[in-house]
């Protein structure tokens, strides 16, 4: 292995993907199993619309088969039985998720919890305990929750019990201050989206270092740095290779399976962008928070309120969908 930065794989060429792990712990954003194995990334990432889209899929059919077969017989019915198989969904994905890679997998409570700090709060607990009883620590487990007052809330109870947190759906440094406070384990800043909102708002194109939702994790990064957060950053919602690159040495990047493709397949030159020492040099003034000024300022960046609304729908729409296709199978 040549000096980071010019990794170089058994032929002797150099790609972006595997200069890229020289710096960044890469995570697999995708409920394909097929594809981790090919990307070889150290942990994975899971949503209720990539879950959602590989549940459809025949491969893994049986999974979802097998969870109904399970429950059908249970002393629950209606509501309660769909949501309790899709639990088992869930939690079968992410078991077989870490069959394949060596880390470990988040699991996205119901987005239709976000503004219930109780309801959340027991739905992960429940994600833990069917985890826990089919052998799997906790250790290896990230629950996702939505960067919300009441999800960050919930994420800083749950650390307490030693159960790891994924503060996703985050758009601004204010989510990202109170997720510090709370002592949450990692937070997944979202590129791609607001990158899209820019776009579309200005009208322009956004490359490089130029790009907003870049600026968004770089300026996150060094605040964590800069006043010694032990949280994991982990870039998340990319567009583009150029996003990603950009952003090589934040602590994690959880990219899809056609950018990994891309990036595999790609000779060139990483560098390094993020690093504590570059961090030091972007100097950031101390943010103060409670739940009148988290929700203020939260309110005063357009992107971030849109942003974080529209995907807590969009998320939760396709947990609804996930409700018709376990409801057809009963």
């Amino acid at each position: 292995m040549d000096k980071p930065g010019h990794f170089r794989d058994r032929c002797g060429m150099a790609n972006l993907l595997d200069q890229l792990k020289q710096s960044t712990v890469v995570v697999a954003d995708t409920g394909d199993f097929e594809s981790m194995r090919s990307y070889r990334p150290q942990d994975a990432t899971t949503n209720p619309s990539l879950i959602l889209k590989a549940a459809q899929q025949e491969a893994y059919a049986p999974l979802v088969d097998r969870a109904v077969a399970d429950l059908k017989s249970s002393p629950l019915s209606g509501e309660a039985l769909v949501s309790a198989i899709i639990d088992h969904v869930l939690v079968a994905f992410g078991k077989e998720i870490l069959e394949i890679v060596p880390g470990r997998v988040s699991t996205e409570v119901d987005a239709r919890l976000s503004f219930d700090t109780e309801g959340t709060l027991t739905k992960a607990r429940e994600i833990i305990r069917l985890y826990e009883a089919e052998g799997v620590p906790r250790e290896r487990i990230l629950i996702k929750i939505a960067s919300t007052w009441e999800g960050i809330r919930a994420a800083a109870a749950l650390e307490k019990e030693g159960i790891h947190c994924n503060l996703t759906l985050m758009f601004s440094l204010v989510q990202a201050v109170a997720c510090a406070e709370g002592g949450i384990t990692l937070i997944s800043p979202f590129v791609g989206r607001i990158y899209d909102w820019f776009k579309k708002s200005t009208g322009q194109e956004y490359t490089g270092a130029d790009d907003p939702g870049v600026q968004s994790v770089r300026r996150i990064y060094a605040y964590y740095r800069q006043f010694g957060y032990p949280v994991e950053v982990m870039g998340a919602s990319f567009r583009n290779t150029g996003q990603i690159l950009e952003l090589a040495g934040c602590d994690l990047l959880t990219i899809g399976p056609g950018l990994l493709a891309e990036l595999q397949s790609t000779e060139g030159t990483v560098e390094r962008k993020l690093s504590p020492e570059l961090a030091a040099a972007e100097p950031q003034e101390r943010i103060e928070l409670d739940e009148k000024s988290f929700r203020f300022l939260l309110n005063e960046d357009a992107m971030a309120t849109e942003k974080t609304a529209e995907g807590i729908r969009l998320f939760a729409a396709d947990i609804v969908k996930m409700e018709a296709l376990i409801a057809g199978k009963l």
